[in-house]
């Protein structure tokens, strides 16, 4: 196993390094007094400049125009992007495009390609994945409600879908449907392309997400199909797939989160350490630094941080090389492992900031409230740990 930076990967990643320290971070202030729609024409300046030092869609086939690192190569660069909630969107590769672009273009027909894929893959439009349902336990997609019934040369949808992560602007929609109810669970479900602008697709509103709604890009949408008529050829895959697409998103969709999720993490890390040594607390001139308290603190998190990355590493390697049915453990674990090692460096990080800690003065307020669903997202951490748990003990009774 060879999770070394390659020599391809290491001046890619100083420059990426590089312009997310000195382009992106800069523009966070904006990014909190502004809304993302305002910030877009600025952003686009950014997306230009990615362009031109060729570094645009790390993760992108270069026969779409993007770079095609490899997943553990991408993994590096997910983690140096993830220290800005602004690096993904600038480079090409946030989700949930990243996904629908590995989705279209495994599984797209040609026309599906140049219509949708083509444009999203340069960044000139965006799209959303609508699964999670209001009425239905999202750790559990094979309870799906919504519907898509055969009418002749088309299909008509029903459903009721919130979290459609950047609905708000985006062009088309991936949305996953039941198409055979009474089929195996696994084959119960299909995935549609349908244009936002169709008749009967209402976005109902921007969820806030602990009070702050957010717009565009930045925002988690409530998402109405009501009759809902879209043609045949609009069908991905073949009907009765949806949950096979879904699977083969999501081995690299979970590296993609946690090595961004890693990146969130060192930067609060950072931040952590600089505070401990900058902030006064004894007359003496004592700061948090000298206590013991931040210094159990800082091993501790230093430890779980390096074992979280190493673990992501390994997952994205396992994936690649072994396929994703042998790294299922694997990826199974660093979903859980990764986003509470976040989590604890997120809430540690902030309470040595006190009272700066809690106010959008510094990103961690924003980390905090926003990352806090990471424990919930693409399987709630209790999920994972029973159905891991359980396999590991099956093969043992074997």
């Amino acid at each position: 196993m060879n999770l070394a930076i390659s020599d391809r990967l290491v001046p890619l990643l100083k420059q990426i390094e590089k312009f997310v320290s000195e382009e992106l971070i800069p523009l966070e202030a904006q990014f909190f007094t502004k809304t993302f729609k305002e910030l877009v024409p600025e952003l686009e300046k950014k997306r230009e400049k990615v362009r031109a030092l060729g570094l645009w869609g790390p993760q992108i086939p270069k026969e779409l125009g993007g770079v095609g690192l490899t997943l553990v190569e991408h993994g590096y660069v997910s983690e140096a992007l993830g220290r800005s909630p602004l690096g993904h969107y600038v480079f090409g590769c946030q989700a949930p495009d990243a996904g629908n672009i590995e989705i279209l273009h495994m599984f797209g027909t040609k026309e599906q390609q140049e219509t949708w894929l083509e444009p999203l893959a340069k960044g000139r439009i965006r799209s959303c994945f609508a699964m999670t349902e209001v009425a239905t336990a999202g750790s559990n997609p094979t309870l799906l409600a919504a519907r898509a019934v055969a009418d002749g040369d088309h299909y008509i949808l029903n459903g009721h879908k919130w979290y459609t992560t950047a609905a708000d602007g985006a062009a088309f929609a991936i949305a996953m449907m039941v198409t055979n109810p009474d089929a195996h669970a696994a084959m119960r479900a299909s995935m549609f392309i349908v244009p936002m602008t169709t008749p009967g697709v209402k976005i109902l509103r921007n969820i806030p997400i602990m009070g702050h709604a957010g717009d565009d890009y930045n925002s988690h949408s409530e998402v109405l199909f009501e009759n809902v008529r879209i043609p045949k050829e609009n069908l991905l895959g073949r009907e009765g797939q949806g949950f096979k697409l879904a699977q083969e998103r999501l081995g690299p969709g979970r590296i993609h989160h946690c090595m961004r999720w890693l990146g969130i993490s060192a930067r609060a890390f950072e931040m952590l350490c600089r505070r401990a040594n900058q902030r006064v607390i004894h007359n003496d001139g004592g700061t948090l630094a000298d206590s013991e308290i931040t210094q159990f603190y800082v091993a501790e998190l230093a430890a779980e941080l390096h074992a979280a990355r190493l673990m992501t590493l390994s997952a994205a390697w396992a994936i690649e090389n072994l396929g994703m049915s042998k790294a299922r453990d694997e990826v199974a674990m660093i979903k859980f492992v990764v986003a509470n090692t976040m989590n604890k460096i997120v809430d540690r990080a902030l309470q040595l900031h006190g009272g700066l800690g809690m106010a959008d003065d510094t990103i961690l307020a924003y980390f905090y409230r926003h990352e806090r669903a990471a424990r919930i997202y693409d399987g709630a951490d209790e999920v994972h740990k029973s159905s891991l748990g359980k396999r590991i003990l099956r093969d043992y009774r074997r």
